[in-house]
């Protein structure tokens, strides 16, 4: 064996002990960490003949890049929707390495069946109906990849094709929605679908939620079956379709129905909110992702259906050595990948350490949060809210006349290298903005209040 290696092999307790002193240090040093930070681009260096060995390449990621990082884990990232980890569920991604299980067999290990407990616990989160079958997948790109997958085969057969067997035939596949996130048409891309097969249906007015009455009338003249994405929290303001609406529109008209419900779908752990998910069960299929308001690590989504026989004919794998994938339960039959990581276990450890009260907490504790932000800019002389706070996200802008793109991102870097809290630009309704999302389990009233007071300094700064 390799020198460096077995030495590492040998000092494997003092490596564990060694990291865990950096993870002491990051905690206690969070309060001061800057949530978001701009790095010059890396020099690349040339690869070592000789290696550092494990200690010594830590040492060295410490001292030059671990004070590189943003802090976009911690209580005051108000950037994309990015929960942090809680405690419960870094202690369940660190075992994900250790043990290293690929989570596709079925009773080589108990590690897809922690998935398909998970995937259980899951769907009574959510308050989804038992016949929905589900898998983890990386994000909720792929969870959409996943279920417009499954809506084209279905779209496929409902005119006599097979598509996972005899391709598309340029054979149109239309997708409809009021506000769709950029992961459906990335899907529809790598799906062959086409972007420019996506069909717009007008928001109702001052929403991003879709104007029912239009989408039937969009149904009533479709020529062929097409796939209809819902939005169960849109990105911008949170806002939510009339899943029950458009459920009911179903028992007239034949339509595949995809809710997008990426983080809007922890509306169901809320009594406050659960109202905005009445009617997710008239989904065919179902995104939501785990590592934002789950707040468990990078790389977990989840992905439902009810068609698990149409998600078979897509994604099995036939191989002599896998066996039957008719009569197999293995997942690498219902994804994308073959080796999957085990990532249902941060998920399983937190969703078991802390339960439904737990997460539901979070969530209802970083609504409330948003609110208050919301509240203080309806009121203010410097911002202007463009949307209700609905949930955790929060739409606003300058007021001044003639904003720009380019003075949002002003301010914004302004905001950024003061170090103190993050925000990122985005457009609502053709007006250059500014959007905070909260979803991070660490999140307090106190970050708030500094939130707010950097966005009144930063603000006064221009004058």
């Amino acid at each position: 064996m390799n020198h460096l290696l077995h030495h590492d092999l040998q000092n494997i307790v003092a490596l564990a002990e060694e990291t865990l002193t950096l993870t002491k240090e990051h905690f206690s040093r969070q309060s001061s960490l800057p949530p978001g930070r701009f790095v010059e681009d890396l020099i690349l260096e040339s690869l070592p003949e000789k290696g550092l060995g494990a200690q010594g390449v830590l040492s060295y990621f410490k001292e030059n890049y671990s004070t590189k990082l943003s802090h976009s884990a911690g209580p005051r990232y108000f950037g994309f929707v990015t929960g942090g980890s809680t405690p419960a569920a870094m202690v369940g991604d660190q075992l994900v390495s250790l043990y290293d299980q690929n989570a596709f067999g079925s009773n080589d290990s108990i590690a897809p069946q922690v998935e398909r407990q998970t995937i259980h616990f899951l769907k009574q989160l959510f308050s989804l109906d038992e016949d929905y079958f589900g898998t983890f997948v990386t994000g909720a790109t792929m969870s959409n990849f996943v279920s417009l997958a499954i809506g084209r085969q279905w779209v496929g057969e409902q005119l006599g094709i097979d598509i996972s067997n005899e391709g598309t035939f340029n054979m149109p596949v239309k997708v409809v929605s009021a506000a769709p996130h950029s992961s459906i048409l990335k899907s529809m891309s790598m799906l062959g679908i086409g972007k420019k097969n996506i069909i717009k249906i007008n928001a109702l007015p001052d929403r991003e939620a879709i104007d029912v009455k239009k989408l039937e009338t969009c149904l009533q003249s479709a020529t062929t079956p097409i796939i209809v994405v819902a939005n169960a929290g849109t990105v911008n303001t949170v806002d939510f379709d009339d899943l029950q609406a458009i459920g009911a529109l179903k028992k007239n008209y034949n339509f595949w129905l995809h809710v997008d419900a990426a983080f809007g779908g922890f509306a169901a752990l809320s009594p406050g909110y659960s109202h905005l998910m009445e009617g997710i069960n008239e989904a065919d299929s179902i995104t939501i992702d785990a590592h934002k308001w789950l707040n468990v690590p990078y790389d977990g989504a989840m992905q439902f259906t009810k068609r698990k026989d149409l998600q078979l004919k897509v994604f099995q794998n036939s191989a002599a050595y896998l066996g039957d994938p008719n009569s197999s339960p293995d997942y690498f039959h219902y994804t994308p990948e073959n080796s999957r990581r085990w990532r249902a276990l941060p998920s399983w450890f937190t969703l078991m350490a802390y339960g439904k009260e737990g997460h539901r907490e979070i969530v209802e504790r970083n609504c409330s949060l948003a609110k208050k932000i919301g509240d203080w800019i309806y009121t203010s002389e410097a911002y202007t809210l463009l949307a209700p706070v609905r949930m955790n996200v929060v739409c606003f802008t300058l007021q001044e006349e003639g904003i720009s793109m380019e003075r949002v991102k002003v301010l914004l870097d302004r905001i950024r290298d003061d170090g103190r809290v993050y925000f990122t630009p985005t457009v609502y309704k053709g007006v250059p903005a500014i959007r905070a999302a909260l979803s991070n389990w660490q999140t307090e009233e106190k970050d708030i209040v500094m939130a707010i007071e950097v966005l009144k300094e930063m603000r006064e700064q221009k004058k």
